[in-house]
């Protein structure tokens, strides 16, 4: 079955009794004309003087015309506002199996994340409208076949020629469909792809709005988002028309055989083989019976538009994921709150050695070996470029390894980044990642470890990120919104507000990367002072700074890729010439920043 098909079998079923139930509403409101255009081939034979009838009868049958009418928008509300759950259903199911592979799926997620967050919002929010729509036009088409099935023998005992005349242009508008179908596709594809670059390009104004002030820049971020909207606009109005087109080609075809069917009617009445109620039957059950074609060529246009859709989605699973885990059934709470989420177990074999042999980041790490053993402080140092980042990262399975193995107590870790999770691990990374949320949200992300709101565990973890005089200075303390990305904290407190949140956890293991760059020399000797004392027992570092590099057990020189030196400080500032080059530039520049301050 292709992925398209798949997904949308999926979505019909995931909550089988809803879209049932939705159905069942909806097909009323297609069949329910049938007896309209009954009714009124009664009224018009008897008006005409076709049929006998007196006055009360005729206005019995008006009344049975709008108490029919009458039936079918009550029902048409109702399958309205039933639907709606199904389809938001639908969209939450697709987007929640995105996110969970982005979040917990084996292999490293960010090599296939999309190169911004407005391409993965377009993709979130457009991509899945398109698979839910696609989904949701079977109900419609269920509809418009089951009048067709019944509304085309009836015409075809009035007059089997006129009603063939009539169906000839729904062939017409299926094979124009077909043949459309990929230039439909390709061009959607390029207004979706476009269309994203376009909110991810405002998303980063937005974010970097003192960078483009500082730099003059304004004339030019809003010349460059002209660019981004006018090859928007272009694909845009490409895709429309294509989708237009079709719609064009289905009325046009419809309202050609609408036309001949008046032709041929004409000289049907003259011979008195036609009636007035037949030509009343006939136009009443026409403008029911374009909406089948109309139906189709929308699911025709709509199917590569959801391909599209689908197979964008897809790329945000993991590799061994396809369009089946994209959109694997789920509940979905839409009437009431989904249960607590499960706490992280504490796993039962305690770190006592991390080792990884021969890791190998194709252009950026070459066979690089590393030994962490429980209750050391090691410090992984370097020059810009040296892959200190890209070890740490790919020793935690966010970046994709080319070779090498991790063990963990000797035993081999096939996806790391499954594995060293908290409580195992946890990472502070390079660059800050805090949420426009408050204080405590930003460091518990969810986490509950037995109280109410987690506040003793979060202070203690500030406490030893060296934050409690920052957190005291703050009206609202841990009720303080930190802005979008951390804004409104200083670059050393969003530093140290990243360090907390990864000892909330109480990993076995504590990675952090070059965290202490935007601090002072006492701050940062006060954190590494907490941090080794009372902090997890094992840490790993990445820094270039002497604080950090006096007080660890081993430090691992990088070289261009490469492990230069491998042991404690002071025999490397004998035996490495890197090492030594590294010390003292950073003596240096330490100084210089004291005498600055």
């Amino acid at each position: 079955m292709k992925p398209v098909m798949l997904v949308a079998t999926r979505l019909a079923t995931f909550d089988l009794r809803r879209y049932v139930i939705g159905a069942l509403l909806w097909l009323p409101v297609h069949v329910i004309p049938l007896a309209g255009g009954l009714v009124l081939q009664r009224v018009f034979d008897q008006i005409s003087g076709d049929q006998p009838a007196t006055l009360r009868a005729t206005l019995w049958l008006c009344a049975a015309f709008v108490g029919v009418e009458v039936v079918r928008g009550v029902i048409i509300v109702v399958a309205w506002t039933y639907g709606v759950y199904w389809w938001n259903a639908a969209a939450t199911l697709l987007r929640a199996n995105a996110l969970r592979s982005v979040l917990t799926a084996r292999g490293p997620a960010a090599a296939r994340l999309p190169h911004s967050s407005g391409e993965s919002v377009a993709r979130m929010r457009d991509d899945v409208a398109d698979a839910v729509d696609f989904t949701d036009e079977s109900v419609s088409l269920a509809g418009t076949v089951l009048f067709a099935a019944a509304a085309l023998p009836i015409m075809a005992s009035v007059d089997p020629v006129i009603t063939l005349v009539l169906v000839a242009p729904m062939l017409a508008v299926g094979v124009l469909s077909r043949t459309m179908r990929r230039t439909v596709a390709r061009l959607h594809r390029r207004a979706r792809g476009l269309g994203a670059a376009v909110t991810a390009y405002v998303g980063e104004v937005f974010g970097g709005v003192l960078a483009i002030k500082s730099a003059g820049a304004e004339a030019a971020a809003l010349e460059r988002l002209r660019a981004h909207n006018r090859r928007r606009r272009d694909a845009a109005v490409k895709d429309r028309l294509a989708t237009d087109v079709l719609d064009a080609a289905t009325t046009t075809t419809v309202e050609l055989g609408i036309g001949l069917v008046l032709l041929l009617a004409a000289p049907a009445m003259a011979r008195g083989d036609f009636t007035v109620g037949d030509l009343a039957l006939f136009t009443s059950y026409i403008g029911w019976l374009t909406a089948l074609p109309r139906t189709i060529g929308t699911i025709l246009y709509r199917l590569p538009q959801a391909a599209v859709a689908t197979e964008r989605l897809t790329r945000l699973m993991a590799a061994h994921e396809d369009a089946g885990d994209l959109s694997r059934g789920a509940e979905v709470w839409l009437r009431r709150d989904p249960p607590p989420a499960p706490q992280p177990a504490r796993h039962a074999d305690p770190l006592q050695v991390l080792e990884a042999r021969g890791l190998t980041v194709r252009g950026v790490l070459h066979g690089v070996d590393l030994r962490v053993e429980r209750g050391s402080f090691t410090v992984v140092t370097g020059a810009v470029g040296a892959g200190k980042t890209t070890l740490v990262r790919a020793l935690l399975g966010l970046l994709p390894l080319d070779a090498g193995t991790i063990t963990w107590n000797g035993t081999p870790i096939d996806d790391p980044g499954t594995f060293l999770v908290p409580g195992r691990a946890a990472y502070a990374g390079q660059v800050p990642r805090l949420f426009s949320a408050t204080l405590r949200e930003n460091l518990l992300l969810g986490l509950l470890t037995g109280r109410a709101t987690g506040d003793d565990e979060a202070r203690r973890a500030l406490e030893l990120a060296a934050f409690e005089r920052d957190l005291a200075a703050m009206p609202d303390g841990l009720g303080t919104v930190v802005g979008p990305r951390g804004t409104r904290l200083s670059g050393g407190q969003a530093q140290r507000a990243t360090v907390a949140r990864a000892l909330v956890r109480e990993p076995d293991l504590l990675v952090v990367d070059d965290v202490s760059s935007a601090l002072d020399v006492e701050t940062e000797r006060l954190l590494w002072e907490r941090i080794a004392g009372r902090g997890p027992g094992t840490v790993l570092v990445v820094s270039h700074r002497q604080a950090a590099l006096e007080r660890a057990d081993q430090v691992i020189v990088l070289d261009r890729g490469r492990v230069a030196g491998r042991g404690p400080l002071g025999e490397l500032l004998t035996t490495c010439p890197e090492m030594r080059r590294l010390w003292h530039a950073e003596r240096f520049a330490e100084a210089e920043e004291q005498a600055g301050d």
